[in-house]
């Protein structure tokens, strides 16, 4: 087994582990299902095409740091994490925002992975269109993720208000996906080069 093909294991096991943990002692176990759900939704299909459509080292590195974030919102839940209130003290917040963490993630992991397949699959070359389509698709997988949260607070009542996290912001919808386009043109400005230099180890010209 080369050490291309240890890599994606080894953030598998970690992966394991740390979801394993995160469902432990949960502040609430419905809302950790919810907030952690994704991760039952993405693994499997990962898993399924990694002989033979396997993702770059850093793709792969992101959607786990993404699953990690999914675990502690759904551990303590996205208004109680405690890192999070350090930092609404530290800054004098009025709200937890590791809410805002997050919906960023929501929006630089996907962008890597969305100019990825469209790098190798249709071909698309690094340039202004493929970083503008990125950014849309990430918008439009936020605003996706929004809708499921309103069918879920529509279905459950109070129940979905952990799930939610809104901590009372009436404007908590257009943040989260104002955030996520954010993190989409941050993660396609730092990340472009390093993402293209590993895109080239699979032959992607």
């Amino acid at each position: 087994m080369t050490r291309a093909e240890r890599y994606p294991l080894l953030l598998l096991a970690i992966g394991v582990v740390a979801l394993t943990g995160s469902a432990i002692g949960a502040y609430s176990e419905s809302t950790w299902l919810m907030e952690v759900f994704p991760i039952f939704i993405v693994l499997p299909i990962l898993c399924v095409t990694a002989k033979r459509f396997p993702l770059t080292p850093m793709l792969y590195t992101l959607i786990l740091v993404h699953a990690v974030i999914l675990m502690v919102g759904g551990h303590w839940t996205y208004a109680r994490v405690p890192a999070g209130h350090w930092v609404e003290q530290l800054l004098g917040l009025s709200r937890n925002p590791y809410d805002r963490l997050g919906h960023f993630a929501q929006g630089l992991v996907p962008a890597i992975a969305a100019r990825e397949i469209l790098r190798r699959r249709l071909q698309l070359k690094n340039d202004g269109w493929l970083f503008f389509l990125v950014c849309c698709i990430c918008l439009a997988i936020s605003a996706c993720y929004e809708f499921i949260e309103w069918w879920t607070a529509v279905a459950m009542g109070s129940g979905a208000t952990d799930f939610l996290g809104t901590q009372g912001d009436p404007w908590d919808t257009q943040w989260d996906m104002f955030t996520a386009l954010i993190g989409s043109i941050v993660g396609q400005l730092v990340l472009r080069r390093w993402h293209e230099h590993q895109l080239r180890h699979l032959g992607v010209p």
